[in-house]
């Protein structure tokens, strides 16, 4: 840019289709992931056709998540159950992230959205003396981790987190260190 490397942010919206099928929606390249450039990205979706949709799974970037709900009404928002473990080991020491791990994962493997809630109160209510901190994020959270569940059974996997996102950025990665110089300025 102006004749000088900088750094930018790059954004991938990926749909998934009532059958199933993936598509790249879009795709951009901002100076920051601010709300107004969140804002513009899926304004510009909305204007290429994009309509119906029924959630948004992402990061819990404050400015997305604002963009989201003005752009996109009626959508639901689902956060990223990655990220969010990510998030939640981080409050955890070394020696109990694996145990702590395991155990919220347990609320994922319920049947259903009512079921998933009730068996994240009994977690929550099981770390609540020895991480408190951990409980807190957890109950506080509830509602955004189990969004997905209120879809078909056959939906849940590709829509819980933006792991089919990470993937396609691993993929454009290594496509520019084919390139050499443009793959260290890829950044992905």
């Amino acid at each position: 840019m102006d004749h000088r490397v900088v750094n930018v942010s790059a954004v991938i919206a990926v749909g998934l289709r009532e059958i199933g099928e993936r598509e790249v929606l879009g795709f951009d390249v901002g100076a920051a992931e601010t709300y107004e450039f969140w804002l513009e990205f899926l304004r510009g979706l909305v204007s290429r056709g994009l309509k119906g949709v029924k959630l948004v799974t992402s990061d819990a970037h404050e400015g997305l998540k604002r963009a989201i709900s003005e752009v996109l009404s009626g959508a639901s928002w689902q956060r990223c159950r990655v990220h969010f473990m990510r998030n939640l080991l981080t409050q955890l020491p070394k020696h109990a992230q694996s145990t702590v791990a395991g155990l919220v994962r347990t609320i994922f493997a319920q049947p259903d959205q009512a079921s998933a809630r009730q068996q994240l109160e009994r977690v929550a209510r099981s770390l609540e003396r020895r991480f408190p901190q951990v409980a807190t994020m957890l109950e506080d959270a509830a509602d955004e981790l189990l969004t997905y569940m209120a879809f078909p059974d056959e939906h849940r996997r590709p829509i819980h987190s933006t792991n089919v996102l990470e993937r396609l950025n691993r993929e454009l990665a290594r496509r520019c260190d084919f390139v050499g110089i443009f793959g260290r300025l890829c950044g992905f």
